[in-house]
């Protein structure tokens, strides 16, 4: 009963997390590209990031140990890097991805916004992290992917 328990607590967070990001890209940024003032803009995008950031943090932590648990009670370990593990070792990679954002994140933001009272280009800036934004979404609905294949493949 422990490892289906695992399972949906792994899957609900990376619902939770994947979901978040997927209405960052979709629909903050897009709302973001369309607004004529740049303090509003900046201001907006903040609000989001600092309220989504403390929960992508605890959905990202929560689903590496599920996942990581699952993985070790599975006796499943040996499959990563392996041909027949390619779905959990996307799936690590795009865990191991988004930890290592959340860990810089703030220098990041930093280099990207400059120190307060810098100008910097807001339209440029906000058309990078969209994209970036894009990217991260792809890898994520990939992991997705991945993690469904990986956990049916055996069934076909």
């Amino acid at each position: 009963m422990l490892i289906p328990f695992l399972i949906a607590i792994h899957v609900a967070s990376i619902v939770l997390w994947i979901g978040g990001v997927a209405f960052v890209t979709i629909i903050v940024f897009p709302l973001i590209a369309r607004m004529s003032d740049s303090f509003e803009a900046v201001m907006l995008f903040q609000g989001v990031e600092h309220r989504f950031a403390r929960h992508v943090r605890f959905y990202v932590a929560l689903a590496g140990i599920t996942g990581f648990l699952v993985l070790y009670l599975e006796g499943l370990e040996g499959l990563l890097f392996t041909g027949r593990g390619i779905g959990i070792t996307i799936m690590l990679i795009a865990w191991a991805f988004y930890l290592l954002v959340l860990i810089f994140e703030k220098r990041v933001f930093k280099k990207i916004f400059g120190k307060p009272g810098e100008k910097f280009d807001v339209k440029k800036v906000f058309t990078g992290l969209g994209v970036f934004h894009w990217f991260i979404l792809g890898l994520s609905m990939l992991a997705v992917l991945a993690g469904v294949w990986q956990g049916h493949a055996e069934h076909f």
